[in-house]
């Protein structure tokens, strides 16, 4: 039998589990949302309980919090960024507009930590009161904009190392697959040569660019408009109290935050929405590099085969021995999530009406999940294929020398005609534009080979080395 403690909030009486950390307004939180069945995040748990630890060393001035309510607030709060009552952050993310359910979750489970600890009973609310002094100074208004904000900034190092970590993948790769000549394709047609480590290189460069991106919307996201309270007056707050919580936090993170507007910061989350769009950008050049990386894997004897990706699990049910890339069909997959959900962040950065826009909560979820879908997803893709990929080298070879498109080097050796008639014997008889030159007494084929490196690398030809 479950056993229930009585609680008053505004509205009557509400039945709250007796072994609840939490009070009346997240029982009835509960009781309204039961939505997604996602509790909120861990990182913006954690980010509005330093929220609150925060605001109670900022108001510990005369005539507002007392140092006892304050040490007892504080001790709560260091409690649950331990590790400890996580459990007891209870309200689905699709939940009232603003996040006022969350705001009161969290007040109302450190206020009874504090009572507790300070040998009153759960579920009084005295000495310490939820609103009065766990939410001094504060509103939803501007608490949970803040640390939304301060979910991503812990989140936005681990996503920025996941995408570094595999750009020096690629740039190991590249270095290695140096000198490993194959057919360039454009159009989805056989092109000049080029190298693999080109291509390797190329997706690094892109990789460490989207980084660079992302970690650039990173001073904005410092600022902060904790303080503003209900609508950006600072109404019901200490004296110099945003300065003060500011300086707070920036202790308490490590990150430089400071004062940004405080009407602003809860109107616009246009922050968020830039980097939602970066976030949105890497996911189309994570699309676009696991896609090639199918393709070069495919077959591996009726497709390209060049590259050889990592077996990790069997791939057919029906088929013995077959083996797909599963790690890039992951990693697509995770993409495509993140453009639904940077789709969902930017109708609901438009929606913000007046003062404040109340659908800071599902914006932070769907910003959330994006991050650590995309962190996760890298790391793994990384670890267990990349990697471990092996190169087809005489696959390559076999194929550049198969590409009638080689006889576009001979164009600055004996004139386009002549190259275009060697292009037509070639596709003609099917024989390697190599041989039909050292035939015709043009070139042998060492130095036809040679001269394919030299393309390859871009030597010779205008372009830059390789």
């Amino acid at each position: 039998m479950n056993e229930y403690r009585i609680e008053s909030d505004s509205l009557g009486e509400v039945q709250v589990p007796a072994n609840a950390w939490y009070g009346a307004q997240t029982a009835r939180a509960i009781a309204n949302f039961p939505i997604s069945g996602r509790f909120p995040d861990r990182d913006f748990v954690l980010a509005h309980v330093r929220i609150k630890l925060a605001a109670a060393l900022a108001n510990c001035q005369p005539g507002w919090l007392p140092t006892d309510k304050r040490d007892a607030i504080v001790a709560a709060c260091e409690k649950i960024l331990a590790g400890a009552y996580l459990d007891q952050f209870v309200v689905d993310r699709f939940q009232a507009g603003a996040g006022t359910s969350h705001n009161m979750n969290s007040n109302e489970v450190i206020a009874n930590l504090a009572n507790v600890s300070l040998g009153f009973d759960k579920g009084a609310y005295k000495p310490v009161n939820p609103n009065d002094d766990v939410n001094m100074g504060q509103s939803t208004n501007d608490t949970i904009p803040t640390a939304i904000r301060l979910t991503v900034l812990a989140k936005l190092p681990r996503l920025a190392h996941a995408v570094r970590a595999m750009a020096a993948e690629f740039t190991r790769l590249a270095e290695r697959e140096r000198d490993t000549v194959k057919s360039g394709r454009t159009h989805l047609q056989d092109a000049v040569p080029t190298t693999l480590g080109q291509e390797f290189a190329a997706y690094a460069w892109t990789l460490n660019r989207c980084a660079a991106s992302i970690e650039a919307v990173h001073p904005a996201l410092c600022e902060t408009g904790l303080g503003g309270s209900a609508a950006g007056t600072g109404l019901n707050t200490s004296p110099d109290y945003p300065a003060r919580v500011a300086a707070e936090l920036s202790k308490l993170t490590g990150e430089p935050i400071r004062v940004g507007s405080l009407v602003a910061q809860m109107q616009s989350m246009n922050d968020l929405a830039r980097l939602s769009g970066e976030i949105r950008n890497l996911a189309l050049e994570l699309t676009r590099i696991s896609n090639d990386l199918r393709l070069l894997a495919s077959g591996p004897r009726t497709g390209l085969g060049e590259i050889h990706l990592p077996p990790v699990q069997p791939g057919s049910s029906i088929m013995p021995g077959k083996v797909n890339p599963v790690m890039f069909e992951m990693l697509n997959q995770v993409c495509f999530q993140v453009l639904g959900q940077d789709a969902a962040v930017s109708y609901m950065v438009q929606a913000g009406q007046m003062e404040l826009n109340v659908m800071m909560p599902a914006l932070g979820s769907a910003l959330f999940d994006a991050m650590d879908w995309l962190t996760n997803a890298m790391n793994a893709a990384t670890e267990k294929n990349l990697k471990g990929i092996s190169v087809n080298r005489e696959r390559c070879a076999w194929f550049i020398h198969q590409s009638v498109a080689l006889a576009t080097l001979l164009n600055t050796k004996i004139g386009y005609m002549q190259a275009a008639e060697i292009a037509k014997e070639s596709e003609k008889s099917g024989r390697p534009v190599r041989d039909i030159v050292a035939e015709r007494g043009l070139m042998d084929a060492a130095a036809f080979d040679a001269l394919v490196l030299q393309a390859a690398h871009g030597i010779g030809s205008g372009g830059g080395a390789g």
